[in-house]
């Protein structure tokens, strides 16, 4: 523009520039979903010409070809919303960023996944039909495939609606489902599907009590003493080495099941090596870490990021070894039959199969997780490193526990029960200071009835649409893959 133009025509030229510009952010914003969707849809399309190649290029293989297309839709749905329950709190405490979680899980999962995920699987999960009332091989394959179908469309709306929900509950919904429409009520387990239901209670119970425990211990040994920093010194190593003898016992039960035969007994043997062996390595690095610490909270922040971040990759590494099943299970199941024309209750999971599962975990994770990281690390209550910890400790001990008790359970109920835990009790806490700062007048009761209304620290509405979500995943599920079966039926697979 000439120099000699009026300063109002720059004026005017400046506001249209920033028009483009945020019309432009604004077109980028939109878009950046879509941008997931293709992506998901490539990988889809890659997965159903993998399982097109392994099989030959046979007639028959069409109905594997299908299955790895939903398995790989339900491998991105497991990551969109199953590994924010790990990775959230981390997040949420700022002990992470969301790239960096982001990056972390993505590598874990897929390791877990792949070094640990397992040669054999259950295809009828957890007994919940019958085998026999599936004999006929088509019949069977078409169950499989409604199972899978529905239970990633159930994962995807309760993704969509920012609900974390449990995969490998979606998945017993959509098996039952399809068995009873296949084969009728009377194929169902029917005391196998109370205890899971019994599971929907117990398991965010479990962990709520057992993270809301772990912050009041914390709380009363270490920050509400005189010397936060040596009170630090001696509690930090010891909470270091209990998580770490959870998580030694977690991952020998839930991640390593497949590799080798553990019970009981030997995974708490080698959890409380572990235990040990981290408490002796961690004194000496605490002790480092904390000179110089001035004497506050914020400083503690500092000695719990380190564990909590090593926390978050094992559980992510223990998730993909026990939930990738969900996923390639009933794709192993159809591979199998397609392969031996029998049914069997367990199978051999193909290289390929299980590849499928561990990128699409990871692919789901990067492309739709950020929603629910945020969501569980921030959106349900405020968490900081102390808190953060209390949950994930709460996650391993609570499986270590249920494996103990024998009692069915769900680590996604677990993990978010736990952000409820140390919600709920802080809520109570802060009350209770309320009352005791406030004993005195009527004004002063009215000032604690103010403050307990404001102070709210759990969201109210996250935690009904949660509980929700998690009551109606079952039946659900099982409409949706009833409703699967059928039209599958119509067309002819």
């Amino acid at each position: 523009m000439p120099q000699d133009t009026p300063p109002h025509q720059w004026k005017t030229l400046d506001q249209d520039l920033n028009r483009l510009s945020r019309l432009e952010a604004a077109t980028m914003y939109t878009s950046r979903p879509l941008v997931g969707v293709g992506v998901s849809l490539v990988f889809v399309t890659l997965a159903a010409v993998a399982a097109a190649i392994f099989t030959g290029g046979e007639p028959q293989g069409l109905a594997v070809v299908v299955a790895a297309a939903f398995g790989a839709y339900m491998a991105i749905n497991i990551g969109a919303n199953d590994v924010a329950n790990n990775m959230g709190p981390a997040v949420g405490a700022k002990a992470l960023s969301l790239l960096g979680a982001i990056a972390i899980a993505a590598v874990f999962e897929s390791a877990g996944a792949l070094l640990a995920g397992g040669d054999v699987v259950s295809t009828i999960s957890k007994g919940i039909i019958d085998p026999a009332g599936l004999s006929n091989t088509m019949v069977f394959v078409r169950a499989m495939m409604a199972a899978l179908l529905a239970a990633s469309i159930w994962v995807n709306i309760a993704t969509w609606v920012g609900a974390p929900v449990s995969t490998t509950h979606s998945v017993v919904g959509g098996v039952m489902g399809a068995g009873i429409a296949a084969a009728g009520f009377a194929t169902v387990s029917w005391p196998t599907m109370g205890a899971i239901a019994a599971s929907w209670v117990i398991s965010p119970l479990l962990g709520g009590i057992i993270a809301a425990a772990m912050l009041a211990f914390i709380k009363w040994r270490v920050i509400y003493v005189e010397d936060k920093i040596a009170a630090a010194r001696v509690w930090v190593p010891v909470l270091i080495g209990l998580m770490s003898a959870a998580f030694g016992a977690y991952l020998a039960l839930k991640g390593l099941k497949h590799v080798m035969k553990i019970d009981l007994p030997t995974a708490l043997l080698i959890g409380a090596a572990a235990g040990v062996i981290f408490w002796a390595l961690s004194v000496p690095f605490i002790r480092r870490q904390s000179e110089g610490l001035e004497n506050r909270n914020r400083s503690l922040k500092t000695l719990f990021r380190l564990p909590l971040v090593v926390s978050a990759a094992l559980l992510s590494f223990a998730h993909g070894a026990n939930d990738v099943a969900n996923a390639v299970g009933p794709l192993a199941a159809v591979v199998y039959v397609q392969q031996s024309a029998g049914v069997a209750a367990e199978v051999t999971i193909p290289l390929w199969v299980m590849l499928i599962g561990a990128l699409g975990i990871s692919f789901g994770l990067v492309l739709f997780g950020p929603k629910l990281i945020g969501m569980v690390g921030s959106q349900i209550t405020k968490l900081n490193p102390m808190r953060a910890s209390c949950v994930a400790l709460s996650a391993a001990v609570t499986v270590i526990a249920a494996s103990w008790l024998g009692l069915p359970v769900s680590s996604t109920h677990i993990a978010v029960g736990g952000v409820f835990g140390v919600g709920f009790f802080r809520e109570w806490y802060m009350e209770r200071r309320a009352r005791k700062a406030n004993v005195n007048g009527a004004s002063g009761t009215r000032l604690a009835r103010q403050e307990r209304a404001r102070r709210k620290l759990v969201r109210r509405s996250h935690f009904m649409t949660i509980v929700a979500a998690w009551v109606i995943t079952v039946p659900a599920a099982a409409l949706l893959s009833a409703a699967c079966f059928w039209m599958l039926s119509l067309l002819g697979f």
